[in-house]
């Protein structure tokens, strides 16, 4: 049954894209706020089957810890939902990504009209001064910088190697660390359209992180607030 039910809701999920995508179309030629409407509608559609298809609740916890306005947003990776829930529970959130997603039909077309942030992982030192000042101009707007600082997905209770571009941002735009701990991977699989399994996803936003702390106590605090919240919320 849980087979069944994971290539119907995969189905759901990648005919979502492009209906949304070529059906709202229009938003395109309007400005950011109708494109991230279109963002953010798709994204309800995707958890309206989740829940219904798939079996899988989403439960957002922490929610006095969610920031407004203009704030940098470190999380924990685990699936593709990960990039998902941020677009129902924030005002205008705006994802460090890679370069490659960019030019993907569909989900790329919004990624460049409402301006996310492309890294070049080849271009290294280049790479991050350029996301440091895209980051920077993307704050002035208001918006709120999702990234995920280890970098790719992780599987649940595997702790990921932490890499140093949030700490550049962090360093750079003097911004206060929002965070976030999930257990996403226990029920949407990291990889495949398969695997998904019924139960509650918990995205809980954890205390922030001050502005103005030295690099590696940022990043030890970082690290050992997301890991330690993303395994005590682990299903045994």
């Amino acid at each position: 049954m849980n087979l069944i039910r994971s290539l119907l809701f995969s189905v759901w999920l990648y005919l979502s894209m492009p209906l949304c995508a070529i059906g709202l179309s229009p938003a395109l030629l309007m400005n950011h706020k109708a494109a991230m409407g279109v963002i953010k509608i798709w994204a309800h559609i995707v958890l309206f089957g989740l829940r219904w298809i798939a079996g899988i609740k989403v439960e957002v916890r922490g929610l006095e810890h969610r920031p407004t306005g203009a704030c940098l947003v470190a999380a924990k990776h685990q699936s593709m939902l990960d990039v998902v829930v941020p677009f129902t529970v924030l005002d205008d959130p705006c994802f460090v990504l890679k370069k490659e997603l960019m030019s993907l039909p569909f989900f790329g077309w919004f990624c460049w009209k409402t301006k996310m942030i492309p890294v070049d992982r080849e271009a290294h030192a280049k790479a991050l001064k350029d996301m440091v000042t895209h980051t920077t101009a993307r704050l002035a707007d208001g918006r709120q910088i999702m990234i995920f600082p280890e970098g790719t997905r992780t599987l649940p209770g595997a702790a990921g190697t932490y890499k140093p571009g949030v700490a550049a941002i962090y360093r750079d735009v003097d911004s206060a660390c929002y965070l976030i701990a999930t257990n996403s991977g226990q029920h949407w699989p990291a990889k495949g359209v398969t695997g998904f399994k019924p139960g509650t996803v918990v995205f809980e936003f954890l205390p922030p992180i001050e502005a103005g702390l030295k690099r590696g106590e940022f990043m030890k605090r970082m690290e050992a607030s997301i890991e330690t919240a993303s395994t005590a919320l682990l299903e045994r």
